[in-house]
């Protein structure tokens, strides 16, 4: 009886140990650093920032993928510390369903269809949300802007008329 005890315990560490290497397909290690002082953020959620894209007619898009002026805006970062030289900013939102480079509209009545909003770094390109931007060389003396524009995106062949507000956080990952 007691062999067999020890055969059963034995064959099991030996299953469990089997299972815990064959179940892992790769690995990922995480690193970063947590920093003494970072810049102070001027639009923070105190101060919102609020970027107007204005009344654009639905007349204005031509089909899926197609915009609408582009409007700039700008986050600012002042006091930091010489230590920091650079830094990117992630947008993080709601996307349209199949397009993180599209911010959703926020849901109310009678709200616009077919559209959502687009940003874009200093790169000009498409920023996709919850990716970092392009890096912005920071300064310790003075503000630092971060400019980025925001613009109306068809999402669909057909745009239809009403509100078309959106809302997005915004991170500053610094280098």
């Amino acid at each position: 009886m007691k062999k067999n005890i020890i055969v059963v315990t034995l064959v099991a560490a030996a299953a469990m140990g089997s299972v815990s290497t064959f179940a892992a397909d790769g690995q990922i290690n995480f690193t970063g650093e947590i920093i003494d002082a970072a810049c102070e953020v001027v639009n923070n959620v105190n101060n919102p920032l609020a970027v107007t894209l204005g009344r654009v007619a639905k007349t204005a898009f031509d089909g899926k993928g197609t915009t609408a002026a582009a409007t700039g805006f700008t986050l600012q970062l002042k006091n930091c510390p010489a230590t920091l030289t650079g830094a990117t900013v992630k947008f993080d939102g709601t996307t349209v369903a199949g397009d993180n480079s599209v911010l959703a509209l926020t849901q109310e009545a009678g709200v616009a269809q077919g559209v959502g909003i687009q940003l874009s770094d200093s790169s000009q390109d498409a920023l996709p949300l919850n990716t970092a931007s392009a890096s912005y060389p920071l300064a310790s003396t003075g503000t630092n802007n971060l400019d980025f524009v925001a613009r109306y995106v068809a999402t669909a062949t057909t745009v239809t008329a009403g509100p078309a507000n959106a809302t997005a956080s915004f991170t500053i990952n610094y280098n």
